[in-house]
């Protein structure tokens, strides 16, 4: 599965980049470097890098659970091609919700970014597109529908963002998870009827 290369490059980019500082800060996102220097491969890299061993972790768990099931319903509706727009589908991830950064931050060295965040929350919307009501375990406790878990998210995250209280890239979250729910209507407009009618058949 495409999930599980991604899963394995990435730990190890990260993994080279947490015993080599230099590589880490040539990776990572820095929208400075990438409009005034030219260095358009940070839009991809950083991505690949995260800032500790937990960061890693979660994020890699979440691909982990979702992924394999994003490709499944990819393969459902998008056959010898599923393959290839998964992977769009987490690249745009990385690319979109960076977007407003790159806007934000273009003269700015100091910022710096790192994290597959973007493009995890871009899966997970994905797979909450389409299986709306199949529950989420928060904690590995609590249990809640996939659509008001997105909805929530989707709020913090976009009261997080304008209060910029923490290093957290919000806004990231935000559009990575926007991009995972727009990316499948945009491949095959009907899924929005699909989405509306297994949403409204449980309510």
């Amino acid at each position: 599965m495409l999930t599980y290369f991604i899963i394995g490059v990435t730990v190890l980019v990260s993994y080279i980049c947490f015993r080599d500082e230099g590589l880490m800060a040539k990776l990572q996102f820095n929208a400075a470097h990438v409009i005034n220097r030219k260095e358009y491969y940070r839009l991809i890299t950083h991505a690949f890098v995260h800032a500790g061993w937990w960061h890693l972790i979660v994020n890699m768990m979440v691909l982990f659970f979702f992924g394999k099931y994003v490709e499944s319903y990819f393969s459902d509706n998008f056959g010898r091609k599923a393959l290839a727009f998964y992977l769009f589908l987490y690249l745009g991830g990385i690319l979109f919700s960076n977007a407003w950064a790159l806007i934000k931050q273009r003269n700015n060295y100091y910022y710096n970014a790192v994290g597959a965040s973007g493009a995890v929350s871009a899966v997970l919307f994905a797979f909450i597109f389409f299986d709306p009501w199949e529950p989420l375990s928060l904690y590995g406790i609590i249990n809640i529908p996939g659509i008001l878990f997105a909805a929530g998210y989707l709020v913090y995250s976009y009261i997080m963002s304008k209060k910029q209280l923490d290093n957290v890239a919000h806004d990231a979250h935000f559009l990575g998870a926007l991009w995972g729910f727009i990316f499948p209507i945009l491949l095959k407009p009907d899924l929005f009827g699909e989405f509306l009618d297994k949403l409204f058949r449980l309510m």
